[in-house]
């Protein structure tokens, strides 16, 4: 059986969230769930390491503001994290060559990250902070339920988080008007320091 439906997956899953994507992958493996984890994923430094950090983004996620600088951090990791995976993946499996794979799981993290990123932006235009927390919850959630459902069946898993990028991908266009506000919002407190920060500056002696 071909191991493209599990990168797919963990592709999409990555570009949400890439430390709960290592941390569950490895540990689903080292229990013995499934053959299709490779050893790297499963060793304990890896996982503490994943765990780690996955902590650290369950808080940052959840604040306004810090989740969209969080999200600008990892523009890069999360792909290269969906890519890394597909292709370890892959050359567990033998069953797909290790750069296709790697293709597939970092565009679709690429994908999925941008969809996660814009909506933060849209959802940090409203002023009170619950919408962060229930937004970064069902993220969390999320991820685990396709990941652990992609281990027992991996084509459907695949199906369904093809719809929710798309969908994802449908909300965002609509979402462009608040995410352009919150730019726009974020360049003037940017200024609003500069100009506070050279306020501040003594004046040089003529």
């Amino acid at each position: 059986m071909s191991v493209l439906p599990l990168v797919f997956t963990s592709g999409w899953a990555s570009g949400i969230n890439a430390y709960a994507v290592v941390l569950l992958l490895g540990v689903f493996g080292a229990t013995g769930l499934t053959d299709e984890v490779p050893e790297s994923l499963q060793r304990t430094d890896v996982l503490i390491a994943a765990g780690v950090l996955f902590l650290c983004e369950a808080v940052a996620d959840k604040i306004p503001y810090v989740d969209s600088v969080w999200d600008s951090v990892h523009t890069v990791i999360r792909p290269v994290a969906g890519a890394v995976v597909g292709a370890l993946l892959a050359g567990q499996s033998g069953s797909l060559s290790d750069l296709a794979a790697g293709a597939v799981g970092g565009s679709t993290a690429l994908m999925s990250h941008f969809v996660k990123a814009g909506t933060r932006m849209a959802i940090n235009t409203s002023p009170e902070p619950f919408s962060n927390i229930a937004m970064s919850t069902a993220e969390d959630l999320g991820v685990a339920g396709i990941i652990t459902f992609a281990i027992f069946n991996p084509e459907a898993a695949a199906i369904i988080a093809a719809v929710l990028l798309l969908l994802g991908l449908v909300i965002l266009f609509f979402l462009a008007h608040s995410i352009r506000r919150f730019l726009r919002r974020r360049a003037q407190r940017r200024e609003e320091r500069r100009l506070a920060a050279e306020t501040r500056s003594p004046v040089p002696p003529d």
